[in-house]
């Protein structure tokens, strides 16, 4: 664990370039910096290893699928490796046989973390970040999601929006399995406590600044649930460090939505939705009633109960590139660079609390084909909304005195 440590403080900006030296030897963790380049040749593009805080529901063992206890989290800090040709949007992993960090993503080393830990070395990385961005990016992710699937998603969204805070994965253990919805679902639930105090403990951590959440299906019921009891225990903006709140592909009952708004400040939450996805069809089918992710922006019906919601809704349904067309958010660049924008951009009513020190952080570490073209996700347009990037906004923003009651 000690050398874990060296590793998570030397990760204090949440990249780690890992680097091995031309006449071999070991491989190190530095800058860039590539013997090759001394002698005419082009720079080695090397794997980018990104630190991410665990907490976890799942009981231990390789895929694990039970929860723990209790539903008490367990923690730990990860280190995932990216590789060198990574393309925005996507997961590289092996067709046979085990990954090679070359091409690859793969979890390169694990260190369990007693809870007293966990706040020593969340604290330990946000105080190390003088004029770098304090935030905390929190995932949750949906139905039928392996551990790995979970843990290389957010990586891929660290580095595909060049986030330069502390990246931090809420798992439950769902099954990973397409027919155990009712299993998830259960899980999901009773991992509400558990998901609501790592908001409240990461919002009482010195030196953070805001806590921005990203949430996909299932999970995006499982965010609102937390936030909700949050709300009810007298912290509905986690004592004002709450940031955006980005929910994916929601799969949520309409009703349910409207009662879990109604406790918070709409104005912090962005969805984005897909008429055309085929795995919130299904699970309409399975509950009977209606998903917050498949509404149509197109239809003037479903343009009122949008209105009438008070938050931002994003239309992404020309974005899918899938059968399924569930994973939109983050498999379309044209979608993930701009959710990258939003994080990185305070919202209005923290114009005077800048959780983003230097908000030109140098982000270098990042391969530089790789690079991204970041563009501002703008806020539903109070007129006819317009098209950018690819990502239209579905109708104008309603103030939050206007949230549904």
């Amino acid at each position: 664990m000690q050398n874990s440590f060296k590793l998570a403080r030397a990760a204090a900006a949440g990249l780690v370039l890992v680097l091995t030296p031309v006449f071999g030897g070991p491989a190190l963790a530095g800058d860039g910096f590539n013997l090759a380049g001394l002698f005419g040749g082009q720079p080695e593009q090397r794997a980018i290893t990104t630190s991410i805080f665990i907490a976890s529901t799942r009981k231990g063992g390789d895929h694990p699928t039970q929860l723990t206890p209790g539903a008490k989290a367990r923690y730990a800090l990860d280190f995932i490796s990216v590789p060198p040709d990574h393309q925005p949007g996507r997961i590289e992993r092996p067709a046979f046989g085990g990954p090679n960090p070359d091409h690859h993503f793969m979890l390169r080393e694990q260190s369990e973390l007693e809870p007293n830990e966990f706040g020593e070395q969340l604290a330990a990385q946000l105080s190390g970040r003088v004029g770098m961005n304090r935030d905390v990016l929190v995932y949750v992710h949906g139905f039928n999601t392996s551990l790995d699937d979970a843990r290389f998603r957010l990586a891929q969204i660290v580095v595909d929006t060049h986030f330069g805070g502390v990246a931090a994965l809420f798992t439950w253990p769902s099954k990973s399995q397409l027919l155990a919805y009712g299993a998830d679902k259960e899980a999901a639930m009773a991992s509400r406590a558990a998901l609501r105090n790592l908001l409240q403990t990461i919002a009482a951590t010195p030196g953070v600044g805001r806590i921005q959440i990203v949430a996909h299906s299932m999970g995006t019921w499982l965010t609102m649930e937390a936030l909700d009891e949050a709300a009810l225990s007298g912290s509905p903006d986690l004592h004002g460090k709450l940031g955006n709140v980005m929910l994916a592909a929601p799969d949520i009952d309409l009703s349910v939505f409207r009662e879990q708004i109604a406790t918070l400040d709409p104005s912090h939450f962005s969805v984005y939705v897909s008429k055309d996805d085929r795995a919130l069809q299904i699970s309409a089918g399975l509950q009977g009633d209606r998903r917050l992710g498949s509404l149509d922006p197109g239809s003037d019906q479903d343009r009122e109960l949008i209105e009438k919601l008070g938050v931002g809704v994003y239309d992404i349904s020309d974005l899918s590139t899938t059968l399924i067309g569930h994973d939109i958010y983050a498999d379309a660049p044209q979608v993930i660079r701009q959710i990258g924008k939003r994080i990185e951009k305070p919202r209005p009513a923290d114009a005077d609390v800048q959780s983003v020190i230097d908000a030109g952080a140098d982000r270098t570490p990042h391969p530089a084909p790789n690079q991204i073209d970041s563009q501002a996700l703008p806020a539903p347009a109070a007129s006819a909304p317009t098209a950018v990037a690819g990502v239209t906004p579905a109708a104008p923003a309603v103030p939050a005195a206007a949230a549904v009651k």
